[in-house]
């Protein structure tokens, strides 16, 4: 996946976008051995995926008014991962950590983390 996007959106406006991205996935192990065997039994329990950007493009004050109010109401956005204009996956999430910085005479930045809500789909 050499160039892939993630686009964020909040009721259909892209509020943001970033190429460098982290995207983890897990599954829980529920332990299904018993007395019988010392060997552990594991079948596969609770997916999860979160994933995290450290140097989002926010294109206006409006963008990021959306996502600062989004995070602080709780409210669900779509993310995507679009490689090469076609959109790869798509996910519903929940802004679980955002912060701003915004040194002297330079850009600012700013940095989201998301909670998958499900599973991500096959394009958009």
């Amino acid at each position: 996946m050499n160039g892939a996007d993630v686009l964020i959106l909040i009721e259909g406006d892209l509020v943001g976008s970033q190429r460098d991205v982290s995207i983890d996935e897990n599954n829980e192990s529920i332990d299904m051995s018993s007395k019988d065997s010392r060997a552990r039994r594991v079948i596969a329990g609770r997916y999860s995926s979160s994933m995290s950007l450290d140097a989002v493009y926010v294109p206006s004050d409006t963008a990021y008014q959306a996502l600062q109010t989004a995070m602080r109401n709780g409210n669900l956005i779509q993310v995507m991962v679009q490689e090469e204009g076609v959109i790869e996956e798509s996910a519903m999430a929940n802004i679980t950590a955002m912060s701003k910085a915004a040194p002297d005479q330079d850009a600012v930045t700013v940095s989201i983390s998301f909670d998958i809500d499900g599973e991500w789909q096959e394009g958009s």
